[in-house]
């Protein structure tokens, strides 16, 4: 394991700790549908939890809900697959707001804790033009970072 690696696992794990003690329903521990690692084959992210979680993170934030979009989580599952197999960040789709990006993390606890670690992803999370939100998240075994995480807001 590289020392990249390594710090990232390490990066991870305490980023997860620190998302699992929010307060989240009063403090209770994250749902399987967070934690679930997708490092594996036929692994699938609840995405009603996921919409939750940053749902809740918006409105700590001040910004409305966004719900989720069929078309927009098809166009971020094909972006994370392209991602995936090319190790190239994509492009912002056309008629979005914003795109986060992210590549190593097992579970969704992971990666939005580590959104909301970088202020930059932390404000695109919240910001307010988005109204619908769509996500992705691929595993390529074969690949150097193994999960690949996309998540596109639009208005």
């Amino acid at each position: 394991m590289t020392a990249k690696n390594l710090f990232r696992l390490t990066l991870a794990a305490g980023l997860a700790a620190a998302l699992a003690a929010c307060s989240m329903g009063g403090g209770a521990p994250l749902s399987e549908g967070l934690t679930t690692p997708m490092n594996r084959p036929g692994a699938q992210l609840n995405r009603v939890e996921a919409l939750f979680l940053l749902n809740d993170y918006r409105r700590q934030n001040g910004a409305a809900d966004v719900r989720g979009d069929t078309v927009l989580d098809a166009t971020a599952q094909t972006l994370a697959q392209n991602y995936a197999k090319t190790g190239a960040q994509p492009l912002l789709p056309p008629g979005s707001t914003t795109m986060r990006l992210s590549a190593g993390y097992a579970t969704f606890a992971e990666v939005f804790s580590g959104w909301r670690a970088v202020p930059a992803d932390a404000a695109a999370l919240a910001t307010s033009s988005a109204g619908r939100a769509g996500l992705g998240v691929v595993y390529e075994p074969a690949s150097a970072n193994g999960v690949y995480w996309v998540l596109v807001l639009a208005p």
